[in-house]
C-alpha cells in the first residue's frame, strides 16, 4: 500500500443519477481520511509524553467538556495504530492526514529535550497542534517568541519525518486555536481575552507558519522534496439578500473569520485584510484605546509571511447567511465577534446534524473555494476536512452522513469543472474520536468506535463503503448500496 502522508504539525446533490452519466474524479485525485492527535491517541501521560493544555484543561476544569471526558484513552490509537492502517487499507485511501503531538516528541515544549519513545511512534505509524503546556505558562501563542519556539519544533519533525511526508500542514484551523481558545473559552486554553487575544495569536501564528516553511523550504526541501502549506477553516458566508449591506457584512464576515489568518499568506499585499482592519481600528477608537487592537505586521513580517506556502489547505462544513442588522446574537464588548458586528442564520430547509453549528448547506464547498480562487489567484488548494455528525445511538447505518458526502463531492466536481485548483479531499474521520468541548457526543468517524470497550473496537459504517466506491470508481453512484457490512481489502492496498 502506498500511502501519501500529510502532516499537521500541531494541530446538492442530483439523485437518481447512475454510473454512466456521472462526473468523474481525475485519476490523480487524492482522496484520504484525517484525523488529529489529542482526538485520537490516548496514552496522555505514557512513554515520556508532556501534559499539553487540553490535558490540563480536562484535569483541572472537568466540567467544560459536555458529557465530563476527557482524552486520555479516547480511541487509543497510541496502541492500536495498527488497526488504523489497516482500516486505511480497507478504505484504499490515497492519503491520510493526521498531526504530530508537540509533547509527546517535545515534553517540555522546547526542542533540547526529545523523547525517543514519541519519534518512535510516529516513526511507527507514519508517520492540530497540540500545545505543551509548559509553553503555555509562558503565554503561549500571545508570546512573540512563539514563532521561534515553533521554528525549533518544526525542525525536529522535518528532521525525523520529513523523508517519508510529502505534505506538511503547519497548523490545523488557526481561527479555532486563536477565536476559540484565546479570545474565547471554547476550546483550550480558555483565556477568553476577548479584547485583543484572537488578534495576537493570529499574528504571532501566522509569523510562526512563515518561519516553519522558509525552514522547510531552505533546508528540507532541496533534499526531501515535499511541500509545506497550512490548513484554515473556510465555511462559507454568503449574503442573506442582494443589498450592499448585506454583500459587505458577508465580506466583513469572510475576513474576520479567515481572511486574518489567508490574507497576510496569500494575497499579494499581504497584512491583514483593509476592511476590517479598519473596522477594528474604528471601534478601538471608539472605545478609547489608543491603538487599534488588531496590530499591524511590519513590512518585514509582511515580506516574511506574503506568499509564504506551497497550498492552501481548507476545512470546511457547512455555511451561513450573513445579514447587516438581523439575527444578531449578544457579545462582549470589546470582542471579534462585535467587531464584526453582522448577524448569520442557517435556513429551515438546511438538514441539520447532531452538531449545533453543522448543517448540509447547497455547493458550499464550491462557494468557498471559487471566492478563495478569485481572492488569491488559484492557489493549489487541497479540502483537508469535510464530515458530518450524528449521534451514537445512530449506529453503523449513517444515512445523514452517506447524504452529506455524497453532497460534498458534487461541489467538488464542480470545482473541478469550473477550474479550481484543488488536488484532494480528507474526509473527517476516519473514526470516532474526542470532539473537543462536546466530548464523545457528536461522532464523526466513518469507523465507529466502541469506547465502552477496552479495546476500541472500530467497526465501519455504510458511510465507509459508500466512501470507499467513490474513492475505487472515481464517481458518484447514488444506486450503490453495500452487499455486505463487512469489510475487506481490495487487491494492491
Amino acid at each position: 500500500m502506498k500511502l501519501l502522508v500529510v502532516l499537521s504539525l500541531v494541530t446538492v446533490a442530483i439523485h437518481g443519477a447512475n454510473v454512466r452519466r456521472q462526473r468523474r474524479f481525475p485519476d490523480d485525485f487524492i482522496f484520504g481520511a484525517a484525523t488529529a492527535s489529542y482526538q485520537i491517541e490516548g496514552a496522555w501521560d505514557e512513554d515520556g509524553k508532556g501534559e499539553n493544555i487540553w490535558d490540563h484543561m480536562v484535569h483541572t476544569n472537568p466540567s467544560v467538556i459536555r458529557d465530563l471526558s476527557n482524552g486520555d484513552v479516547a480511541a487509543d490509537s497510541y496502541h492500536n495504530y495498527k488497526r488504523d492502517v489497516e482500516m486505511m487499507r480497507e478504505l484504499g485511501l490515497d492519503a491520510y492526514r493526521f498531526s504530530i503531538s508537540w509533547p509527546r516528541i517535545l515534553p517540555t515544549g522546547m526542542a533540547n529535550e526529545v523523547n525517543p519513545a514519541g519519534i518512535a511512534f510516529y516513526n511507527n505509524y507514519i508517520n492540530e497542534m497540540d500545545l505543551p503546556q509548559k509553553l503555555q505558562d509562558l503565554g503561549g501563542f500571545a508570546n512573540p517568541l512563539f514563532s521561534d519556539w515553533f521554528e525549533d519544533y518544526a525542525r525536529v519533525v522535518f528532521e525525523n519525518f520529513g523523508d517519508r511526508v510529502k505534505l506538511f500542514i503547519t497548523f490545523n484551523e488557526p481561527r479555532e486555536i486563536c477565536y476559540q481558545g484565546y479570545g474565547g473559552d471554547l476550546k483550550a486554553p480558555i483565556l477568553n481575552s476577548t479584547a485583543m487575544g484572537t488578534y495576537l495569536c493570529a499574528k504571532h501564528l501566522v509569523i510562526a507558519h512563515a518561519k516553519a516553511y522558509h525552514l522547510y523550504n531552505k533546508e528540507f526541501k532541496p533534499t526531501q522534496g515535499g511541500q509545506c502549506g497550512i490548513t484554515i477553516s473556510v465555511n462559507w458566508f454568503g449574503p442573506a439578500t442582494d443589498s450592499a449591506e448585506d454583500q459587505f457584512a458577508a465580506e466583513i464576515k469572510r475576513q474576520g473569520e479567515w481572511g486574518i489568518y489567508a490574507h497576510p499568506i496569500f494575497s499579494s499585499e499581504g497584512g491583514f485584510p483593509k476592511e476590517f482592519s479598519e473596522r477594528v481600528a474604528e471601534k478601538s477608537a471608539q472605545q478609547g484605546y489608543r491603538r487599534s487592537r488588531l496590530p499591524e505586521f511590519t513590512e518585514e513580517e509582511k515580506e516574511l509571511v506574503r506568499g509564504a506556502s506551497d497550498f492552501f489547505g481548507v476545512n470546511h462544513y457547512t455555511a451561513r447567511l450573513i445579514s447587516a442588522t438581523l439575527y444578531k446574537e449578544a457579545a462582549p464588548v470589546p470582542s471579534q465577534v462585535d467587531d464584526m458586528d453582522v448577524g448569520q442564520y442557517a435556513p429551515d430547509d438546511w438538514a441539520t446534524s447532531a452538531s449545533a453549528w453543522l448543517a448540509l448547506a447547497p455547493n458550499s464547498i464550491f462557494n468557498a473555494l471559487n471566492h478563495l480562487k478569485e481572492r488569491y489567484n488559484n492557489p493549489i488548494f487541497y479540502v483537508t476536512e469535510n464530515g458530518w455528525s450524528t449521534y451514537y445511538e445512530t449506529g453503523l447505518e449513517d444515512e445523514g452522513r452517506v447524504t452529506y458526502y455524497r453532497a460534498s463531492m458534487e461541489s467538488l466536481l464542480n470545482c473541478l469543472d469550473d477550474g479550481i485548483n484543488l488536488k484532494g479531499y480528507m474526509a473527517w474521520s476516519l473514526m470516532d474520536n474526542f470532539e473537543w468541548m462536546q466530548g464523545y457526543v457528536e461522532r464523526f468517524g466513518l469507523y465507529q468506535v466502541d469506547f465502552s470497550d477496552p479495546a476500541r473496537t472500530r467497526t465501519p459504517r455504510k458511510s465507509a463503503f459508500v466512501y470507499k466506491h467513490i474513492i475505487k470508481h472515481r464517481v458518484v453512484d447514488y444506486e450503490y448500496e453495500p452487499k455486505t457490512m463487512v469489510m475487506t481489502i481490495d487487491e494492491g492496498h
